[in-house]
């Protein structure tokens, strides 16, 4: 299909563009709404191998789009974290000063200077042995990502040439990472 000015689309040479010198086309090219091959005549072949690239292209995509907005929040969360940390510092200073006002206060109000601060070392210790062990407690319930370890067993069994290498078993191929 072409939309001509004149000599129904054909140049002085007999071709569908305008000459040269002329500076101008005489014909507007239509631009196809889909390939121009004939329905039928691609493979199965052909389908598969569109059908993967465009796959791989569109997980490259989400990748890659994943990637820049958990960059963006992990700078995000690390310009923040800088400011917990020096608050937590302050915090920490000023502990000091307030474990000395506590001994102080123990001294004036009805124990020798000694005892108060030993008390106040003791309280000190207590509190430290306390989140000490809730921590451990706490690292302790961490577990292996069992969801994720069944779907990548699950996945290699599905992939092409997944079986063959044995069913997996949670250990590093070349035995440097096993325990």
């Amino acid at each position: 299909m072409s939309f001509t000015k004149s000599n129904n689309g054909r140049d002085k040479s007999g071709g569908r563009h305008a000459a040269p010198d002329s500076g101008a086309p005489t014909t507007i090219a239509s631009i196809p709404l889909s390939d121009v091959e004939i329905p039928g005549e691609g493979s199965i072949g052909a389908l598969v191998k569109d059908a993967t690239t465009q796959v791989s292209t569109l997980v490259r995509a989400e990748v890659a789009l994943a990637k820049a907005e958990v960059t963006g929040e992990v700078k995000k969360a690390l310009q923040g974290s800088v400011f917990f940390i020096l608050a937590l510092t302050v915090l920490l200073f000023s502990s000091f000063y307030f474990f000395f006002f506590l001994a102080e206060l123990f001294d004036q109000l009805w124990m020798s200077r000694w005892l108060a601060f030993l008390l106040v070392f003791l309280l000190m210790l207590f509190t430290a042995i306390l989140f000490g062990l809730l921590g451990f407690l706490r690292v302790r319930k961490i577990r292996a990502p069992q969801k994720t370890i069944d779907s990548l067993k699950d996945a290699k069994l599905v992939l092409p040439g997944g079986a063959e290498h044995g069913p997996f078993d949670g250990k590093h191929a070349s035995g440097a990472l096993n325990s």
